[in-house]
């Protein structure tokens, strides 16, 4: 249980990470701090997107799910269900 709840976070943790990254510099404006680690987690996002990596979070989350869950068990909740569906959008490559 303990490991499910931790994935839960995460996902939780990487929502809100893409919606500082999209609305990020709306508070960057007035905060320098947050510009630069608006900038910081731009990059580091585009380097993702272009050596076609997985974001870290991506990866704990999978670790923790597979401490976790069995195949035939469902281990996600209500709410997480449907934030990694617009987390991890279906888009084509190009």
């Amino acid at each position: 249980m303990l490991f499910r709840v931790l994935a839960d976070i995460v996902v939780v943790v990487h929502f809100i990470w893409i919606v500082f990254l999209i609305f990020g510099a709306l508070f960057g404006r007035r905060y320098k701090t947050v510009k630069y680690i608006h900038i910081g987690g731009l990059s580091f996002a585009l380097v993702i997107q272009a050596v076609d990596w997985y974001c870290p979070l991506t990866h704990l989350e999978i670790w923790l799910r597979t401490r976790q869950c069995t195949p035939e068990t469902v281990c996600r909740s209500f709410i997480i269900h449907y934030l990694e569906k617009i987390i991890y959008v279906e888009a084509k490559r190009w």
